[in-house]
């Protein structure tokens, strides 16, 4: 796989909102990969009050909020519509907009403070770096426990629950394929059953979410594929328009589109890494935008 679209694949485990989850399928929101022993039960939750801190009225109304169906995609669909990049009073107005848009008064005050931390969480998850290798397992569970680290500096732990928690299964099956698939001491059959045992242990609904995760690690190989076999774009509508069908196939284009295009950026900073930092921070404000820049750190490691 080429270290563009290792970084694509990792942006898509990792993020929330990683783009090729949301391309795929762009009603169903993407699933964070957790691993096991990381439970919030078992960390120091540091969220900016505490619950005892609060009224009864306003545990309730956290309470409320946080079982709000769809909660954290509806923070993602918010933000971005807020557009994190505004300077901050613009911004704060915005989500003061969002909260009482979308909730009654009760419910108003938790939901800009949640947003807030929300928007501080995926500021600071740009700045983590992806693991070396996403096949070894180890390698991403240390990368997922600080992932976990991070969203527990922001939100408590009912508020991680809500968010987060609802993968917990899901994430320790996605692991388990990894450490299966590694093993030495299994041949092809045992792999075999012993993928199928870790699968039935998963909810039904988690199932379902599986295969939709599984479709979007399939196309990210098959794309990893197209871009070693320099294959041209009409092929690689018609093989996905096959496999996912003609809407899916014609968002995957799209979202090409967008990584040649971020390449091609990438690579033109790269060149001008020589530059006087002035003349390197111009280039980078105009070629990237305020979010683009959080991870482009991270992304220079793997363009080398």
């Amino acid at each position: 796989m080429s270290r563009a679209l290792s970084w694509r694949l990792w942006a898509a485990v990792l993020a929330g909102a990683g783009l090729l989850w949301w391309w795929l399928s762009p009603a169903t929101p993407p699933l964070p990969i957790r691993g096991p022993g990381n439970s919030p039960q078992n960390a120091t939750p540091a969220a900016p009050r505490a619950r005892q801190q609060l009224s009864l009225q306003e545990q309730e109304a956290h309470a409320a909020l946080l079982r709000q169906p769809g909660l954290r995609y509806a923070l993602e669909a918010w933000l971005q519509a807020a557009d994190p990049s505004a300077d901050p009073d613009t911004l704060a107005q915005r989500l003061q907009a969002v909260a009482a848009q979308h909730f009654p008064p009760p419910l108003t005050a938790p939901a800009l403070a949640l947003m807030g931390r929300y928007l501080d969480y995926r500021r600071s998850q740009g700045q983590l770096k992806p693991p070396p290798d996403l096949q070894d397992p180890d390698a991403l569970r240390l990368s997922l426990a600080q992932l976990r680290g991070l969203q527990l500096q922001h939100f408590d732990a009912e508020e991680y629950d809500a968010l987060f928690g609802a993968q917990q299964s899901l994430d320790d099956y996605t692991l388990a394929r990894l450490d299966i698939a590694r093993n030495p001491d299994l041949n092809a059959a045992q792999k075999q059953h012993a993928l199928a045992e870790a699968e039935a242990l998963l909810p039904p609904p988690e199932r379902a979410a599986r295969a939709q995760a599984q479709a979007a690690l399939d196309a990210t190989a098959q794309s990893a594929a197209f871009e070693q076999q320099g294959t041209d774009d009409a092929t690689r509508l018609a093989q996905r328009s096959s496999a996912y069908g003609a809407e899916a196939a014609q968002r995957l284009a799209q979202l090409d589109q967008q990584e040649r295009n971020w390449q091609a950026r990438l690579a033109q900073y790269a060149q001008a890494q020589g530059q006087d930092s002035a003349s390197l921070q111009q280039l980078r404000t105009q070629l990237f935008t305020p979010q683009e820049q959080l991870r482009l750190d991270a992304a220079l490691q793997l363009h080398r």
